[in-house]
């Protein structure tokens, strides 16, 4: 039965020592991944921060669940937002996604 199927036999054992050639492509990786994920995503949140601290009363927003509305009171954490007439609701400052142009609700 041996013609059949070969005979496998050990082999010596190779070379223990590694090189800097087989860690070269992770260490290459490292600069991508920070300017193509990690910086790009450090400036949107450093840009979202400054324009919920610029927020002000009578700015046009739009939330994060799509609610758009005026500013009334803004607070610390909280601020309160004109939806429709005589509807008002608290949100958070940090659930605003954009902020409006003004006018752009009364065109809507």
């Amino acid at each position: 039965m041996d013609f059949f199927i070969s005979n496998a036999y050990a082999q010596g054992a190779g070379a223990s020592g590694g090189s800097i050639l087989g860690i070269l492509p992770l260490l290459l990786m490292l600069p991508v991944f920070y300017f193509l994920m990690i910086r790009p995503q450090q400036k949107r949140v450093k840009e979202h921060k400054t324009m919920v601290d610029a927020l002000k009363k009578g700015d046009e927003v739009v939330t994060n669940g799509g609610l758009g509305g005026t500013i009334t009171k803004v607070g610390d954490a909280y601020m309160s937002m004109r939806i429709a007439e005589n509807v008002e609701v608290n949100v958070q400052k940090a659930a605003v996604a954009a902020l409006l142009p003004s006018g752009t609700l009364k065109n809507i």
